[in-house]
């Protein structure tokens, strides 16, 4: 077979155009009349960019280089959109750091990426005081908030005179750790050509959605997914570029983001399940429409029962999926209003995205896509990673006849019983559907007759009685006798919970709750 014909040599000046984060800000200044809002500021594009080319001056001046990481704590805030460009921009490496994680951990994070400069947030001083005497490396520090020398009082008084450069599209832009409930956190790496490959194909999946379930520039965005969190599912990015209307509400307080939302008039955010519980609790008092506003739901599945809820609220949900090494976007539900069961699957992969069912090796899906991760920080974890040229999720999923994916399950927790295999996702679904549950999660327990027993762990509904396991089995039952589930799915305890215990970046502990069993 012949090789594949290359472009004939460019002329001497042809422009090779790297694909760099720097020119997702190409023409937003000059085309876009809309607003970043984030506490007491509103900056059109026009300021945003201009602070960011400040913020890249700063650094320098500061002694930051091309190579550099630079690692960043914050609440999201328009100083942590102008980090996400300007580190990466002039060549150094963004570290976003997980805020949540145990000080250790953050130690741990800040040691391996080999972050050299720190900006953080006055609420972390205390932290970074205790942490930063064992991270000599650490040789630069600015406070995002306080009073003198602080982020704004520095920005204001620097000149935006940094000269960008073109660079290789495949150096570092941006690393995180992802926040397994295992061993220590992962480091993962995106480069300048991934995250505009995925910039531009969340903007393209998004407008390719039905009206009501996407993003166009008359929308405005808030995002309630931390800004830490791998790159806010890239939202900022894509809004950015998009020139949209942005709202960065700081921390999250669910009376706090319903005020911003009517205020500002978001229309346009992603969260997980648990922020999206909480959003409609506190919305119980008003009782006020909450449209309209589409919410992509990510990071655990998103129960039917609670989707309903939402559209009865004012709420427009569809699921979203990815994972940290996906950067995230992988796939995106779409549906009719009425739909609300196929807005709760993974959805249809988005554009570029090759994704395949492994039914030699339990059903495992496998992806392909140019922005995924190469690896980990350690090569016999990204081997794994990469086992075959394709990237292994760790999740169980089938495909629906109209081509859209559904997430079984994570091979770790899918429950063996009786023979049979067990979806927690379909049986923690089924529970939240009974009246008075608002969250459930259903874990294998070691049996040594039937190999596993399923166990549901519980939390009542705000202001409702904890559900009476006997009720609970009967409703069960009759999903037994239509053949949505096995009778080894009923489970073999019902536990109720105040809380259910989460990671860093709020999914469901199974490991904790595996350890309240043993």
């Amino acid at each position: 077979m012949n090789a594949p014909k290359l472009l004939s040599t460019p002329g001497a000046d042809a422009y090779a155009y790297p694909l760099l984060i720097r020119h997702l800000l190409a023409n937003v200044a000059d085309q876009s009349e809309a607003e970043i809002v984030s506490g007491d500021r509103r900056l059109t594009y026009r300021d945003f960019v201009d602070r960011v080319t400040r913020l890249a001056t700063l650094l320098a001046a500061r002694g930051v280089r091309a190579g550099d990481t630079v690692a960043v704590m914050d609440w999201d805030s328009h100083r942590y959109l102008e980090c996400y460009f300007a580190i990466p921009m002039m060549g150094a490496i963004l570290q976003t750091v997980n805020v949540r994680l145990s000080p250790d951990q953050i130690a741990f994070t800040l040691r391996q990426s080999g972050a050299t400069f720190l900006l953080h947030h006055a609420d972390f001083a205390p932290l970074c005081a205790q942490l930063l005497p064992d991270l000599p490396q650490i040789g630069g520090v600015i406070v995002m908030e306080g009073q003198g020398n602080g982020y704004e009082a520095l920005i204001s008084t620097t000149p935006s005179d940094f000269a960008f450069a073109d660079f290789d599209e495949n150096a570092i832009a941006t690393t995180f750790h992802t926040t397994g409930t295992t061993g220590d956190p992962k480091q993962v790496f995106f480069s300048h050509r991934q995250l505009v490959l995925h910039t531009i194909t969340l903007a393209a999946t998004l407008a390719n959605q039905p009206d009501g379930q996407g993003l166009r520039r008359t929308n405005v965005y808030m995002p309630m997914t931390p800004m830490f969190h791998v790159h806010a599912w890239g939202m900022p990015y894509a809004a950015t570029m998009l020139g949209v209307k942005q709202v960065y509400p700081g921390r999250y307080d669910p009376a706090a983001l319903l005020a911003l939302k009517r205020r500002e008039g978001a229309d346009f955010s992603h969260c997980v399940p648990t922020i999206l519980r909480m959003l409609l609790d506190a919305n119980v008092a008003s009782g006020e429409s909450l449209s309209p506003w589409t919410v992509v739901i990510g990071g655990a599945p998103l129960p039917v029962a609670l989707a309903q809820e939402a559209d009865a609220a004012g709420i427009a949900t569809l699921v979203g999926y990815g994972m940290s090494e996906t950067g995230p976007i992988i796939t995106l539900a779409r549906g009719t209003d009425r739909d609300v069961a196929g807005r709760c699957r993974a959805g249809f992969p988005a554009i570029l995205v090759q994704a395949r069912i492994d039914t030699d090796h339990g059903g495992e899906l496998l992806l392909r896509a140019p922005w995924l991760t190469q690896g980990y920080a350690t090569q016999p974890d990204s081997d794994a990673l990469w086992a075959d040229g394709w990237m292994h999720t760790g999740d169980v999923g089938a495909v629906d006849p109209d081509g859209a994916l559904r997430i079984v399950d994570r091979l770790k927790d899918v429950i063996k019983t009786g023979g049979e295999w067990v979806s927690s996702i379909d049986l923690e679904d089924l529970l939240v559907a009974q009246p008075g549950i608002a969250e459930a999660a259903v874990v294998g327990m070691p049996d040594a007759k039937w190999g596993e027993r399923p166990v549901a762990f519980l939390v009542a509904g705000q202001g409702a009685q904890p559900p009476q396991p006997d009720q609970l089995c009967a409703a069960l039952q009759q999903h037994v006798a239509s053949g949505r589930i096995s009778r080894y799915a009923i489970p073999e305890r019902l536990l109720t919970l105040e809380a259910l215990p989460r990671t860093s970046v709020g999914k469901i502990d199974k490991k904790a709750l595996r350890a309240m069993l043993a």
